[in-house]
């Protein structure tokens, strides 16, 4: 039962968002923010160390050591979960923090929410930057219709078949096709659209937003294999596609 009446003896969970790349948060996350995550004391995050960096440069009023956290990541067990409600099902505010972007989108936290909305939890999202979302809008390609494919396989032929698959739905349903990669991959996934897609097909790359060495640059395949190669080793990267 998911609409379980949220009642005012229970704590809160925020979804506190952190900057893309290692910009002063001042300028890339909202004051509103801000002032949530330095009010908060318990806060799940994805990993320790990136998280009290984060939150000491907010500048909270008082020490990061004094605030408890608690870890949801990719080796969490799903069972355990649950547990992690309890301060707020104490009455204790909570703030899910993502390791960049916003908590949930293409990040771990969707069954955590969930079960937010199973206990009667309030979820309050905050406005934060999403590297989707901006690449989509500094692309040029269609913002009205657009899917979000998240990781696409690692090995080449797998990769090969599901590049295929996804230029030939946006060129049935006119849909531009967004998908992410690691900044350890972003040369093989440059590397294996230029040999998989048609000339004519659409691509941005949009790498390291709001960095100070952000690029972001939409050309068609044909345009790509004229010209120097986007730089995107080892860097967090958007590819969208739209053919």
């Amino acid at each position: 039962m998911y609409n379980r009446q949220v009642t005012e003896t229970k704590g809160r969970l925020f979804l506190i968002p952190a900057p893309l790349s290692d910009s002063d948060p001042n300028l890339v996350i909202p004051e509103g923010a801000r002032l949530a995550a330095r009010r908060l004391r318990r806060f799940i995050v994805e990993d320790l160390r990136t998280a009290r960096r984060y939150l000491s440069k907010l500048k909270l009023d008082v020490p990061v050591a004094e605030l408890e956290f608690s870890l949801l990541n990719e080796h969490t067990d799903k069972a355990s979960v649950s547990a992690l409600l309890r301060p707020a099902l104490e009455g204790h505010d909570i703030g899910l923090l993502s390791d960049a972007g916003l908590p949930c989108i293409a990040d771990p936290g969707e069954e955590l929410v969930l079960e937010a909305h199973r206990c009667g939890v309030k979820v309050v999202p905050l406005t934060g930057p999403s590297s989707i979302f901006l690449a989509l809008a500094a692309s040029g390609l269609s913002g009205e219709r657009f899917s979000f494919e998240g990781y696409l396989p690692v090995k080449r032929d797998e990769l090969t078949k599901v590049l295929k698959r996804l230029e030939q739905a946006s060129r049935r349903d006119g849909q531009c096709k967004i998908f992410i990669e690691t900044p350890y991959r972003g040369a093989a996934m440059f590397d294996a659209l230029l040999s998989t897609c048609a000339p004519e097909t659409l691509l941005c790359i949009a790498c390291n937003l709001t960095g100070e060495d952000e690029f972001v640059a939409t050309r068609r395949i044909g345009e790509w294999k004229r010209s120097d190669a986007a730089d995107t080793h080892k860097k967090p990267c958007i590819f969208i596609i739209q053919a």
